[in-house]
């Protein structure tokens, strides 16, 4: 059961990855499994043999469900998010908004015993998305040719994908948003399809951008590894205001889209609205019981 609730957050962080406005860091920290998460990927870059085995288990599960998730995005739902992009960015809002107390009550512990001005980087966290999102450009055609491949080109997509990875990582910051602001979310996901359908013309701009998104990961895994083990307090105040943030990023998603639209404004919100919203409720309330549920199952299984 464990497996499938991980193969679920791997399907759920690329759903988010796959759209600008909320990140798949977000969706690993609303799930619990942030810290597995992050511990993981570092384990598997310097950790011993039984941790690195340990660590590829767990995250071939995440992959399995990210893999499908992205896969979708791709080819079926990214038209979805755009045709239905006020319910969909309903959905990500009740998935914040209902998360928000669950973080805070299981950090409540170190949230008390931080001092009082790291809550400071609440508002740091907020800043940063919503500079972010403010300054992201109004449409997705970034006007790169991804058939003429030159050296720039895949210098540019490699510096981009280490950015982009590393606000995917991060929760709150959309990596879809920084792409959008490179002007190569609609190239890489176009050239994406391409690939899958056979047609190889993106594909070594591809290949940089994925070196890129490697040389990003490892980087900032380690960085993250020591802000939650050294400097907890503040790293999970920021993460709380850098969620806060996406929700005004959220909010804004609809102006990035390749045809953009209108901000997600009061007069946007619909019955379906309103549904999504309170789903993205319900689902976190049966993550978090399902969570526990196995949480009681492993400490009778270690009895």
């Amino acid at each position: 059961m464990k497996s499938i609730l991980t193969s679920v957050g791997g399907f759920l962080m690329a759903l988010a990855d796959s759209v600008p406005g909320v990140s798949g860091g977000t969706i690993a920290f609303i799930m619990g499994f942030y810290d597995e998460f992050i511990g993981s990927i570092d384990a598997l870059i310097s950790g011993n043999r039984q941790e690195k085995i340990r660590a590829l288990k767990f995250l071939l599960k995440l992959a399995v469900g990210w893999i499908i998730g992205f896969v979708s995005a791709v080819l079926v739902l990214t038209s979805v998010f755009e045709s239905h992009i006020y319910v969909i960015s309903s959905l990500f809002i009740g998935f914040i908004v209902f998360a928000l107390p669950v973080i805070i009550t299981e950090e409540k512990n170190t949230l008390k015993n931080g001092k009082v001005w790291h809550a400071a980087f609440v508002i740091l966290g907020i800043a940063v998305v919503a500079l972010i999102t403010y300054f992201n450009p109004t449409s997705g055609d970034g006007g790169i040719d991804t058939s003429s491949f030159s050296i720039a080109l895949g210098g540019y997509s490699a510096l981009a994908g280490a950015i982009a990875i590393s606000a995917m990582v991060l929760p709150g910051i959309s990596g879809s948003t920084l792409m959008l602001i490179f002007g190569l979310y609609v190239p890489i996901i176009t050239g994406i399809k391409d690939v899958l359908k056979l047609d190889l013309h993106a594909a070594p701009m591809l290949i940089c951008f994925a070196v890129g998104i490697i040389i990003g990961f490892v980087l900032v895994v380690k960085i993250i590894k020591i802000c939650l083990k050294k400097f907890r307090s503040q790293t999970i105040y920021l993460v709380l205001g850098l969620m806060l943030g996406s929700l005004y990023a959220i909010v804004m998603g609809p102006t990035t889209l390749d045809d953009p639209q209108e901000m997600m404004t009061p007069d946007k919100i619909t019955v379906g609205c309103i549904i999504a919203f309170l789903v993205g409720g319900a689902v976190i309330f049966g993550l978090q019981l399902l969570k526990k549920a196995l949480e009681v199952h492993d400490n009778k299984k270690n009895i």
